[in-house]
């Protein structure tokens, strides 16, 4: 899901794999494992938390910029998809935002 959005890549860090647009991370986690963090807003975040403890938790160390620890066998797939888009139009630049079709995972525009 993470490399659907546009000018999305994988780098590995800090032993985690990251998924970044242009060079700023959105989402990350362990390559084996259960749980990825994912960038929301503080409201996002606590709305999450309360309604579904089990699958959202406050993420360690970013849980105060409004990322969230979400155990992927969980989550439903739509709300996943609307996570990572979410995330990504947090973390890209504004201009990359506003590209026809560029907030839609699997779409690209020509030239990229």
């Amino acid at each position: 899901m993470c490399l659907s959005m546009p000018e999305a890549e994988e780098r590995e860090t800090w032993g985690e794999t990251t998924f970044r647009v242009r060079g700023r991370i959105f989402a990350m986690g362990l390559p084996e494992g259960s749980t990825v963090s994912i960038k929301a807003s503080l409201d996002d975040q606590a709305g999450l938390v309360e309604m579904d403890p089990k699958t959202f938790a406050v993420a360690a160390y970013t849980g105060r910029f409004g990322w969230i620890n979400v155990k992927l066998y969980r989550l439903r797939h739509d709300l996943g998809e609307r996570l990572i888009k979410n995330a990504w139009e947090r973390t890209a630049p504004r201009r990359l935002v506003k590209r026809p079709g560029a907030s839609h995972p699997g779409r690209r525009t020509a030239g990229r």
